[in-house]
C-alpha cells in the first residue's frame, strides 16, 4: 500500500505516525512544502515574547528523524500543485530545483493546513509587514524586532492578535489592535468581550474598534498605517485576520465555502481514497450537527490520527468538535466551549442564560481570583449549549468539564449531580458552574404527587 501525505505538520504526521505504529514497514511519502516538519504552531506567540528561548523549541521531531528512526520518505520544499484523482497521481514543483514531481498513490491524505488571510491593500508589500503562521515568519519578525522598534500595529483582534498584542507589551512596545467590527475576540458573545477590552486597556494596548485599515505607506519600510477613522506610526505590522483552508490544488472534491475539504466521520473527502484532516478539512460540530470550520491544533492532531486508521482500513471515527478553546491574556484566561448566543439563535433554539460572578476557592480563602462564567442552555430541557468563562486561575480546569458535560449531553440537573473535588485552596462547595445551575434549574415533580400544606 503506498500511503502519500500532503503536509508535514500535526494532521499530516499524526497520521504518518499511527501508520507507522499499526503496519509493518509501510511505504508512507510525506510531501511538504517547507522545510520544518511537526511543529507547535500555537507557541510562536511566545517565542516572539521571548518566554519560549527560540522558535526550534516548538518542534515535536525533526524531518531527520521521521526519516532515520520511522522510515518515512519525508521529503521537504515540495509544493504540490494538482491531483490526478483519477490516475492517482500527484503532481508539483520542487522548489529549490524547480524541477518537476509526480507521485503515485493508493491512498493520499491531504493535511496543508491553512494559510494566512493575506489582503491586497496598498502597501502590503512594505518591509515590516508580516504574518504569523510559522516558524519562518517567527524568525523574520524576531529579526525585524533587532532593529529600533518602538510602535507595533497589528490588524486583527481574533485569537493570534490578542496573543501577540500580550507579546509585545511583553517587549515594552507601543500596540495598537485594530479591529473591524464591535469587539474583540468574535468567538464570545459581546458582555463577555467587554472584560476581554478592558483588560487590553489597563494593560495599555490601545484598541480601535470599528476601524478598517485601507492601505500602509513608507518609503521602503512601513510607516504609517491609514484606516476609515486615521492615520497611525507604526514601525512594524503583523496582518492576523484569518486563515484559509489550502486546498487550490485539488478540484473534484466537495469543499465548504471557505474551501475547506468536506469530509466524513472517518476523513474520507468526496473523491474515493483521498482523505482530508486538519485546517483544510471541515469539522463535524456535535451541536450544530453539520460540518462546521474550527481550525485548532487539537482537531488537526485527532483527525490526522482518524485519517491515518482510515487509510488502514480501521473503522474507527472522529466524533466531532465542540470548538473548545483557552487563550491566556495577560492576567485572563479566556475560555469557551460549545455555542455562544449568536450561534443558538441563528440555529433558531429557544435557550435561557445566565451568568455569574464567583472565584476560584473558597469565598474565604486568601488570594482568590474572580471567575465571570457563563452558560446558555436549551429552554424546555434546560440541556446546556454553550458555557464561556473569563477571569483568573481556574477557568482550564471548569472549562474542561464543561466540555465533558457537552460531550455527554448533560442538562443542568445533571451538572448538579457531578462529584467534583472541594478544598478551600481549589473551589467552594458548590462549584461555578453549579452555583448557576443550582439557580436556575427546574424543579420536576413526580407524577401523581403534589405540594404538601
Amino acid at each position: 500500500m503506498k500511503y502519500v501525505i500532503i503536509g508535514g505538520d500535526a494532521a499530516g504526521m499524526s497520521a504518518a505516525m499511527e501508520i507507522v505504529r499499526n503496519e509493518e514497514n509501510p511505504q508512507i511519502t510525506v510531501l511538504e512544502a517547507g522545510h520544518i516538519y511537526s511543529y507547535g504552531q500555537c507557541g510562536l506567540p511566545y517565542v516572539i515574547s521571548g518566554e519560549i528561548e527560540k522558535s526550534s523549541d516548538v518542534i515535536a521531531r525533526s524531518v531527520e528523524e521521521f526519516r532515520s528512526k520511522y522510515g518515512i520518505d519525508a521529503r521537504t520544499g515540495h509544493e504540490v500543485r494538482e491531483v490526478d484523482t483519477d490516475n492517482k497521481i500527484v503532481r508539483g514543483r520542487i522548489l529549490h530545483s524547480l524541477e518537476d514531481f509526480e507521485v503515485s498513490y493508493d491512498k493520499l491524505l491531504v493535511a496543508t493546513g491553512a494559510a494566512s488571510v493575506w489582503p491586497e491593500w496598498e502597501g502590503i508589500s512594505l518591509k515590516g509587514i508580516y504574518p504569523l503562521k510559522t516558524i519562518p515568519d517567527t524568525e523574520k519578525i524576531l529579526t525585524a524586532l533587532k532593529k529600533d522598534v518602538k510602535r507595533v500595529a497589528i490588524i486583527g483582534g481574533g485569537y493570534i492578535g490578542l496573543e501577540l498584542a500580550e507579546s509585545f507589551r511583553e517587549l515594552d512596545k507601543e500596540v495598537r489592535l485594530f479591529q473591524r467590527g464591535p469587539q474583540l475576540a468574535t468567538i464570545f458573545d459581546p458582555e463577555m468581550a467587554e472584560l476581554i477590552l478592558r483588560e487590553a486597556e489597563r494593560k495599555n494596548v490601545q484598541v480601535h474598534l470599528e476601524e478598517e485599515v485601507t492601505h500602509f505607506t513608507g518609503d521602503e519600510s512601513v510607516e504609517k498605517v491609514h484606516t476609515s477613522k486615521g492615520d497611525y506610526e507604526a514601525d512594524l505590522v503583523i496582518i492576523a485576520i484569518g486563515v484559509r483552508p489550502s486546498t487550490q490544488f485539488i478540484e473534484k472534491a466537495e469543499k465548504l465555502k471557505n474551501g475547506a475539504l468536506i469530509v466524513n466521520e472517518r476523513m474520507e473527502t468526496t473523491v474515493p481514497d483521498v482523505y482530508a484532516a486538519g485546517d483544510c478539512a471541515s469539522h463535524y460540530h456535535m451541536l450544530k450537527e453539520q460540518p462546521d470550520y474550527v481550525p485548532l491544533g487539537t482537531t488537526a492532531n485527532k483527525q490526522g490520527r482518524i485519517a491515518g486508521l482510515s487509510m488502514m482500513g480501521f473503522n474507527n471515527e472522529f466524533k466531532g468538535i465542540l470548538g473548545t478553546s483557552i487563550l491566556k491574556f495577560f492576567d485572563l484566561a479566556l475560555g469557551k466551549t460549545g455555542l455562544s448566543e449568536k450561534e443558538v439563535k441563528e440555529i433558531g433554539i429557544e435557550y435561557d442564560t445566565n451568568t455569574r460572578i464567583g472565584h476560584d476557592v473558597a469565598g474565604y480563602y486568601p488570594g482568590k481570583e474572580t471567575l465571570y462564567t457563563k452558560l446558555i442552555w436549551e429552554k424546555e430541557t434546560q440541556c446546556l449549549l454553550g458555557a464561556q468563562i473569563i477571569g483568573g486561575a481556574g477557568v482550564d480546569k471548569r472549562i474542561d468539564v464543561l466540555a465533558v458535560a457537552l460531550t455527554q449531553k448533560m442538562c443542568l440537573g445533571e451538572l448538579l449531580d457531578l462529584d467534583l473535588s472541594y478544598a478551600p485552596p481549589y473551589n467552594g462547595v458548590w462549584d461555578p458552574i453549579q452555583q448557576i445551575a443550582k439557580r436556575n434549574w427546574k424543579l420536576v415533580k413526580r407524577e401523581g404527587e403534589h405540594e404538601s400544606n
